[in-house]
């Protein structure tokens, strides 16, 4: 029987998670790049398949329950000596506020024994030398960032033990709206849950065979450009009745200017033309560096929007296979 392995947490949001992840580079973390700055809720957990529905359920009873909440992270601690452990610690709000959500999210499916007693914190380094411990203590003592959390994610490991969302469930009861004897509850989330994706992969197939008498195949890219273990560059798109779309393409502020962008652009051209794409298309605030960088490689304009996003004009770019 499958079983995959799951753990839901808190994930530090932007833009207190950018900070974090600079003190987790600067301590050598091993795990930054695979699993995002967090604090855990639920340790890892096997899961039966099939029981992912339940998880999810659980999930959303106790965001449902809870209300968003602020807290303080730091000043940096350890768990030495019983583990090399740099982390986090939360305020006397935030730990009693996580302990809550805590209290309603471990039940089963996700409930599993622990090794250790909880204490909610958000981990800059785990497996650090234990010499340099007490010097990175000392040298962040007076480190502290605000945190305003206001829903709970369930986290699945993939291959090369990274950890992403695959779920989101905000602080808030879900809207129920009914009309002509019928309820209806409306959710926000993040990104489709399970279930969620399940319907839109089995009803879009439907829909445009009767729109446009074929089901439409979508084939999803993402192109990771890595120096070492880290990320410094993603470009993000999807191809379907012969056009690539470029949804995304971000180089790191540290690393522009090395052509890296220039490599992700063709690594996604690429990528479009083996798969039958004619005509590539993207969208981008007009008069941007980004949009020079798109005509200086053979992108032209193919419409504009007013107003669009942020006060802001954008142009709608292609490029001609």
């Amino acid at each position: 029987m499958a079983r995959v392995r799951v753990g839901v947490a808190l994930l530090v949001p932007a833009p207190a998670s950018v900070e974090v992840e600079g003190l987790r580079r600067a301590a050598g973390d091993g795990a930054l790049g695979r699993i995002p700055s967090h604090c855990t809720l639920v340790p890892p957990v096997n899961v039966r398949e099939e029981q992912l529905d339940d998880a999810l359920d659980v999930l959303r009873a106790a965001a449902a329950a809870t209300a968003p909440f602020g807290v303080t992270l730091g000043p940096p601690a350890s768990f030495l000596p019983d583990s090399p452990v740099l982390y986090l610690p939360l305020d006397d709000r935030g730990t009693e506020a996580v302990g809550a959500i805590r209290e309603r999210v471990f039940r089963a499916p996700l409930a599993r024994p622990l090794t250790w007693p909880f204490v909610p914190h958000v981990t800059i380094a785990d497996e650090m030398d234990p010499d340099r411990i007490p010097a990175a203590v000392e040298a962040l003592r007076d480190y502290r960032v605000d945190v305003s959390f206001d829903r709970v994610h369930l986290l699945r490991e993939s291959p090369g033990r990274v950890w992403e969302p695959i779920a989101d469930a905000a602080f808030a009861p879900p809207a129920v709206v009914a009309r002509g004897g019928l309820e209806l509850e409306l959710s926000l989330t993040e990104r489709p849950d399970v279930a969620t994706q399940a319907f839109l992969d089995r009803e879009w197939p439907l829909f445009d065979a009767g729109e446009l008498g074929a089901a439409v195949e979508l084939e999803y890219v993402t192109i990771a450009a890595r120096r070492g273990r880290e990320v410094v560059g993603v470009a993000v798109g999807r191809a379907s009745a012969g056009v690539g779309r470029l949804s995304d393409l971000l180089v790191g502020v540290a690393h522009r200017g090395e052509g890296i962008g220039s490599h992700l652009l063709r690594g996604f051209e690429s990528w479009a033309a083996e798969r039958g794409c004619r005509r590539l298309a993207l969208r981008t605030a007009a008069g941007a560096a980004a949009e020079r960088f798109y005509r200086d490689r053979g992108w032209v304009e193919e419409g504009r929007l007013a107003d669009w996003s942020h006060g802001r004009e954008f142009v709608l770019l292609r490029r001609d296979l």
